[in-house]
């Protein structure tokens, strides 16, 4: 710590010298061979014109007092160019050489002091470093602590399947890590073995919405109206349902749920911008769409890339009812209709307009307004 200490001031030490060095040396300004001969030159012009000025008062081409005032003129530029420029500007620039090297002086011991203060104040000298590497391999130990957390619970639950309290722990952090459709498991098990509870009810919603692309399905909101009759005053639940009301159309009822929201929020809730945000989109001109924040360009892209590899996929390969589900879905979030009614009319004609495997499918296309779709033949 001491080495680095020592190099941080020597730096500082000669950054201040090469900034003041230029104003604490003499100017050059001593006459030196080449001015010598530069004011040789510049007086041997003004005695020539001098002596023409003679020649042309003696031949009578310049009068009297003609010729008196050139003389004057002429011999006051030579009194200038025989001077010597080094002495006089050297008496002339003592002062300033006084004054910079004063500056000098001051700025050399005050600057790295004022910084050892500001430091002092604001910095923080006695954090320990922290390297990146050792930053890097740290988080790469929090993410392998995750995994292997995850993976030693999950192997407690195979044991043990009937373990609530498990499955509980492990479907929020599920969710976290994109495993949507495990936390959705994770959230029946628990609720199934563990009883209904709003909190809990509330989060298997929202892992609802994020399987159906932002979308609040049937099986959503009534996830959240179970949990509203466990708490009335739960905000996840009145928060979707509020977007799910916004979804149907129904702004009147989506404008008084979010009002109510906000009626109700203290002041520094976390959620309270958001709540604002619908509310001022309501209030708006833009239709509520799929209720969902305006996605910018380079997330609308990736999104669409993802619809439109899946897309691919199940008009080559096939898919499942929940995949053809989506995919309907995603194209009413994007507000692409046509898309969407194409997609549907394809999923019949995949799952053979069998009507328990087309249940998902029906259902994302009531969602999304659609159904007169036909399969294509």
């Amino acid at each position: 710590m001491t080495a680095i200490w020592f190099i941080f001031a020597l730096m500082t030490g000669l950054a201040v010298l090469a900034l003041l060095w230029p104003m604490s040396r003499r100017p050059g300004f001593a006459a030196v061979p080449e001015g010598e001969a530069r004011i040789a030159t510049e007086t041997g012009f003004y005695r020539d014109q001098l002596r023409e000025i003679d020649r042309d008062a003696a031949r009578g081409l310049l009068a009297a007092p003609e010729a008196e005032a050139a003389r004057a003129e002429a011999a006051r530029r030579l009194l200038r160019a025989s001077r010597d420029p080094g002495r006089v500007a050297g008496a002339m620039g003592e002062p300033a050489l006084r004054r910079r090297r004063a500056a000098s002086a001051f700025a050399l011991s005050t600057v790295p002091l004022v910084a050892l203060l500001v430091y002092g104040i604001y910095g923080s000298p006695d954090l320990p470093a922290q390297p990146q590497a050792e930053r890097l391999a740290h988080a790469r130990t929090a993410g392998n602590d995750l995994a292997a957390a995850v993976a030693q619970i999950e192997a407690h639950l195979a044991q043990a399947p009937e373990d609530g309290r498990g499955w509980a722990v492990l479907a929020p952090v599920y969710l976290r890590l994109g495993r949507v459709e495990d936390a959705i498991k994770a959230y029946e098990n628990a609720l199934r073995i563990l009883g209904e509870e709003a909190g809990r009810l509330a989060d298997y919603g929202e892992a609802l919405v994020a399987a159906s692309d932002g979308v609040v399905s049937s099986k959503a909101r009534d996830a959240f109206e179970r949990a509203l009759r466990q708490d009335a005053k739960a905000v996840k639940p009145q928060f979707y349902l509020a977007r799910a009301a916004e979804q149907d159309g129904d702004r009147d009822k989506a404008r008084a749920r979010y009002a109510a929201l906000a009626a109700a929020a203290p002041p520094d809730a976390p959620w309270l911008p958001m709540v604002r945000d619908s509310l001022a989109r309501l209030d708006g001109t833009a239709p509520p769409a799929a209720a969902k924040p305006a996605m910018g360009e380079e997330q609308r892209g990736m999104v669409r890339g993802m619809v439109e590899g899946l897309a691919q996929r199940l008009a080559e390969k096939g898919g499942t009812p929940e995949e053809w589900a989506r995919l309907v879905r995603s194209y009413g979030v994007l507000g692409e209709r046509p898309r969407a009614e194409e997609t549907l009319a394809q999923a019949r004609t995949a799952l053979g307009n069998d009507t328990a495997k087309l249940a998902p499918v029906e259902e994302a296309a009531r969602e999304m307004g659609l159904g007169t779709a036909k399969a294509v033949p």
